[in-house]
């Protein structure tokens, strides 16, 4: 048995040193495989000529001026914006026809003028601050008259205004055409003619009606009549005596 152990021992022992042996030998040729290729010196190869590069100017922000026009997220988008025209100014409001005048009274108190609005219609006596229609009367005297129309001021002769068509109808048909006159004796049937005050102008003040012939400085019914001259004939009116 202890014989047995010892051949162990030795085969173990020689395997040791042929091991040991192999690993020594593979060393050194590792190291001299190493020392040969250290020692071993490589081909010097040409330097590949590399050009110059261009001069690079400075950057500045106009040499993309293109790029930021052209490198956009639409397509469709372009500095050069074609705005729509501008619409037309409205057309300016037409101003309505002044009023028509019929005559000045200027009694002392300031004038009065006989206005309407348009021919035929009602008329009656306005004083400076008054409107009339669309106008405001802002001066007035016995020639002139000065009238604002929203921011419009119209300045007139008051001969300008004067209502044509009631001069017209005033005004006694030509004799050239008259018929010839009847010798034959005929009875004309008069209207009584009446007298006093008529139609409220204003403030204490009356017209006068149609025919009276009654003088100025005539009291009746609280007023008294006055009759002055106008650029347009004689003007009549009553005022108030309280």
């Amino acid at each position: 048995m202890r014989k047995n152990l010892w051949v162990i021992d030795l085969a173990l022992i020689g395997l040791i040193f042929f091991t040991w042996t192999n690993l020594r030998d593979r060393w050194a040729q590792a190291e001299q495989r190493e020392q040969v290729l250290m020692r071993r010196s490589l081909p010097q190869l040409a330097v590949p000529f590399i050009p110059a590069l261009a001069n690079v100017g400075p950057v500045t922000s106009s040499a993309y001026n293109e790029v930021a026009q052209q490198f956009l997220f639409s397509r469709d988008r372009n500095p050069n914006v074609i705005l729509d025209p501008p619409p037309p100014p409205p057309a300016p409001k037409p101003m309505p026809d002044l009023p028509l005048a019929y005559g000045v009274i200027d009694l002392g108190a300031g004038p009065t003028i006989m206005l309407a609005e348009k021919s035929g219609a009602l008329q009656r006596g306005y004083r400076v601050g008054e409107v009339v229609g669309a106008f405001k009367i802002l001066a007035l005297n016995s020639h002139d008259i000065s009238l604002q129309w929203e921011d419009k001021i119209v300045n007139r002769k008051i001969e300008e205004i004067v209502d044509k068509n009631a001069m017209k109808a005033s005004t006694p048909p030509p004799q050239g055409n008259a018929p010839p006159i009847s010798t034959q004796p005929q009875v004309t049937q008069l209207a009584p003619v009446k007298t006093g005050p008529g139609v409220e102008l204003g403030e204490k003040t009356r017209a006068c009606q149609p025919g009276d012939t009654s003088p100025a400085g005539t009291v009746r019914d609280g007023y008294r009549k006055s009759v002055n001259k106008t650029p347009f004939g004689e003007s009549c009116r009553w005022e108030s005596v309280n």
